[in-house]
């Protein structure tokens, strides 16, 4: 975040991070062997929650077709001193499986945890706000990549890998063809989160796409948003997720 920041960690980078998951395949699918009603968009499941099956056709992931963007902002008395953060990534792999009822799909996928980016001047830009301006210090991003990957937050060295699976889906109460919400088991760290979150995807002859836009709270994820001087400079607690997930037919 800013240099204060620095000294402690950006924890909104370990929200996105643990994100980095959750949302990137909520949509594709996944509806548990049995029915489970959902909890809200971005609201934790409570109690263990099982995988789904990994049954149907394979569809391989395109992580070059693929990609997340986490929006986090600053707030408090002295946001000023601060920046808004921009983190992304173009490094999801793993299958995702589609029956012949497309709600009864599931996937397993993997993050790489060492490809996630901060504050990328041409994302900054992409964002067409002024909010994020593209003259972000390099040494600002820099400090705060190297703390999202320490040990004291992701821990990249010895957990390199975020991993998300499918528990579930129901079709969303909008009643769009395509809409649902998913539950995914996002496991980093060794812990397992659930979150229920809202997503559009479309089945193709040889592609599945999935894109979703929407609001994830740090403590969803059982995070506590970073503060510093009394409060007077911290991390918005409601975090900003944007994706488009693409995965191609496997080809025997």
């Amino acid at each position: 975040m800013d240099a204060s920041a620095h000294s402690r960690g950006d924890v909104a980078a370990k929200a996105l991070g643990l994100l980095a998951a959750t949302l990137l395949m909520a949509g594709i699918s996944g509806c548990a062997t049995r029915e489970v009603a959902a909890p809200a968009p971005g609201q934790a499941a409570p109690g263990h929650i099982p995988a789904s099956p990994l049954i149907g056709q394979p569809f391989d992931v395109d992580p070059a077709g693929s990609r997340l963007i986490v929006l986090a902002y600053r707030a408090g008395a002295l946001a000023t001193l601060g920046h808004n953060h921009v983190i992304a990534c173009r490094c999801l792999t793993g299958t995702v499986y589609l029956p012949r009822d497309p709600l009864r799909g599931s996937f397993d996928l993997r993050l790489a945890v060492q490809q996630l980016t901060v504050d990328d001047p041409g994302l900054r830009s992409s964002q067409h706000s002024a909010d994020f301006p593209p003259d972000v210090p390099q040494s600002a991003r820099q400090g705060t990549r190297h703390n999202m990957l320490g040990a004291a937050l992701l821990n990249a060295a010895k957990y390199p890998e975020i991993r998300l699976r499918s528990a579930g889906l129901r079709r969303s109460p909008d009643g769009k063809a395509g809409d649902i919400v998913a539950r995914v088991l996002l496991q980093v760290e060794g812990a397992t989160h659930s979150i229920a979150v809202p997503m559009h995807y479309e089945i193709r002859a040889d592609e599945i796409v999935v894109t979703g836009e929407f609001p994830l709270k740090q403590t969803d994820l059982g995070l506590t948003p970073f503060t510093a001087l009394g409060g007077a400079l911290r991390v918005r607690n409601s975090l900003e997720v944007r994706l488009r997930l693409l995965a191609r037919r496997r080809v025997s």
